[in-house]
């Protein structure tokens, strides 16, 4: 049987609880084998953000948040030379194509998916399922992008069924609300990445 699963992007600058609670409900919501947290090595669309760690710190930052589960965190855009989701989508079935993908966005993200690269050619490669996320709900709805997609989206009760859809489809789930955010993470401590850059000390001889 194809392996089911849940694709979720991002910069992860840090990653945090909220990552790892939205991919586990969702891994229950969709019947997913696993979650792949795709880090970014160079979101375009944040790529003059001032406050962006370096890669590997946000790397090590997603794996310590991943651990003890079925999420697995992946350089794969980092090593395919990717810098866009559809051409990362393009190769990730390319490399395996009897795994059955679908693609995981937080609320928050969909009211700007119309600036994505070929976002409608993107919709038309996988499922997508749009986590929900605390104050973006009318914000999603009202996206640009739903205007097209909104003859797509498919009952909430009907996730688990997401391997029979042909896409375009998109759904949104319920999940278990955390305002916990990466903004709000790096304004309480801008130097968060430290701990995971700093070379240990050497033990000097007494």
């Amino acid at each position: 049987m194809a392996r089911r699963i849940g694709l979720l992007g991002g910069s992860f600058n840090p990653a945090h609880r909220a990552h790892r609670r939205m991919s586990l409900a969702a891994m229950d919501a969709l019947g997913l084998d696993e979650v792949w947290w795709l880090v970014s090595p160079g979101n375009p669309l944040k790529d003059k953000a001032r406050d962006m760690a370096p890669y590997a710190a946000r790397l090590a930052s997603a794996r310590l948040q991943a651990r003890r589960s079925r999420i697995k965190v992946s350089d794969f855009e980092l090593k395919a030379g990717t810098r866009y989701t559809v051409d990362t989508l393009a190769a990730l079935t390319a490399r395996w194509p009897r795994a059955r993908f679908i693609w995981l966005m937080g609320e928050d993200t969909v009211p700007q998916f119309h600036q994505w690269k070929d976002w409608r050619g993107l919709a038309r490669m996988v499922p997508i399922a749009v986590l929900s996320r605390p104050g973006y709900d009318d914000d999603a709805r009202a996206a640009r992008a739903m205007g097209w997609l909104r003859r797509f989206v498919r009952p909430a009760d009907q996730a688990i069924n997401w391997t029979e859809w042909s896409a375009p489809a998109i759904i949104f789930l319920r999940l278990p609300p955390d305002r916990t955010s990466a903004t709000g993470l790096r304004a309480s401590n801008p130097d968060w990445h430290r701990r995971f850059t700093m070379k240990p000390r050497r033990a000097t001889r007494p």
